[in-house]
């Protein structure tokens, strides 16, 4: 099955506050070593980036990805104007060009873009392994970042009315094979 990696939203506008997202050194430090690995079995590394007026608007500092992301040459870009990496954005397309069938996701922020994503890639055909320990948020009043990234580890991969299987591993178990 053709896999690809899809790192969502890992951007200076949203990784460099105060406080940052929970855990985002090593978020950002599991995700290289995702797409370091990837690239080495040939499996495709894509961005997203979040754009939106004010904020993240598109070309600024705070759009640009994290500067501790290890960003190769032949990795791809997406930009996306909505929480759905899918929606008018034509990763579909890149993905059925590159015959992927499987995607690997990680990034931020884990009850919105990382969410939403999740969900899209399944409804769109596409079987999903969410990297358990490399999204991450900011804690919210309602709950911390890690309440939350657990909750979504624990509740994704019991969507299975969309068809294709999601499951929730640790970046350091997932295999580009």
């Amino acid at each position: 099955m053709s896999l690809a990696l899809l790192v969502i939203d890992v951007q200076r506008g949203l990784f460099e506050t105060d406080p940052p997202p929970a855990d985002a050194a090593s978020v950002v430090d599991r995700i290289n070593d995702l797409a370091a690995r990837a690239r080495a079995k040939g499996v495709p590394v894509i961005y997203v980036q979040h754009e939106r007026a004010g904020s993240l608007e598109a070309e600024s500092p705070a759009w640009q990805l994290d500067p501790r992301l290890q960003v190769d040459a032949s990795d791809r870009r997406i930009r996306k104007c909505t929480p759905d990496s899918f929606l008018r954005t034509g990763l579909d397309e890149v993905l059925a060009f590159l015959g992927v069938e499987e995607l690997v996701l990680c990034g931020y922020a884990t009850e919105f873009c990382v969410d939403t994503t999740t969900r899209s890639a399944a409804a769109h055909g596409y079987a999903v392994t969410l990297a358990a320990d490399a999204h991450t948020t900011h804690d919210k009043p309602h709950a911390t970042a890690a309440q939350i990234r657990a909750h979504h580890n624990a509740t994704l991969p019991d969507i299975t009315s969309f068809g294709p299987r999601i499951q929730a591993v640790p970046a350091g178990r997932i295999l580009f094979a």
